[in-house]
């Protein structure tokens, strides 16, 4: 499977790429090609040190939708809608959400769109062929490119296209020690995208750093 991450040069699309690309065939994707192509320069200087072999592609965002198999949206919520006016080409292919709506106050808030999550927003805005699919969503950014820790964190996986979310859940699996959990239909993402903003307030308000979840 060759996935594919559109915003893969932010801190969560750079980690996830660093992550993922052991194991899979990663495409690297950005609004400017040339900065996709340094962000894989670096990552694979990075895994190289730590004696790991990658495949790792840089291009813009739209390559990066044609030729995966598999779409990430890195993107954060601000820029999501605007960024996918500019894309095309979803049908047929699963599309992975880790986008969480919130704000930054004078602590987090969860501030959906009218459609109730991202993910929904994003089956709207997508052809219904697209096979989306929420995952990704409480894993903090920071750990996603601290190579040398182990992310011990559980994964709650929402979609409506079972085989779709099967094959999400196989490669949540493959990922350090992360383990996969259906979490039902991607109407239930919003009840996902809300811990973010609360596993946040939680680290703030405790001291403590890069809070995320384990399903025991």
């Amino acid at each position: 499977m060759k996935i594919g991450i559109v915003g893969g040069t932010g801190d969560i699309g750079e980690g996830m790429a660093m992550r993922l690309s052991p194991i899979f065939d990663v495409v690297v994707g950005s609004r400017e090609q040339d900065k996709a192509e340094a962000s894989c320069t670096m990552s694979r200087e990075l895994l190289k040190k730590r004696g790991k072999e990658c495949s790792l592609t840089g291009v813009g965002n739209q390559a990066a939708i044609d030729e995966a198999d598999l779409v990430i949206l890195a993107i954060p919520y601000k820029h999501l809608v605007g960024t996918l006016e500019t894309l095309h080409g979803f049908e047929d292919k699963i599309v992975v959400s880790p986008v969480n709506p919130m704000e930054k106050q004078d602590h987090f808030v969860f501030v959906p769109p009218v459609e109730g999550s991202a993910a929904l927003l994003i089956r709207r805005m997508l052809p219904k062929e697209a096979r989306i699919c929420s995952a990704f969503n409480t894993i903090a950014a920071n750990k996603w490119k601290a190579l040398d820790e182990e992310l011990s964190y559980s994964v709650p996986v929402c979609g409506d296209d079972a085989e779709a979310k099967k094959e999400v859940m196989a490669i949540v699996n493959k990922i350090s020690r992360l383990r996969a959990f259906d979490a039902g239909p991607l109407s239930v993402s919003a009840m996902v995208e809300s811990l973010t903003p609360l596993l946040l307030n939680i680290a703030r308000y405790n001291k403590m750093k890069d809070v995320g979840i384990q399903f025991l």
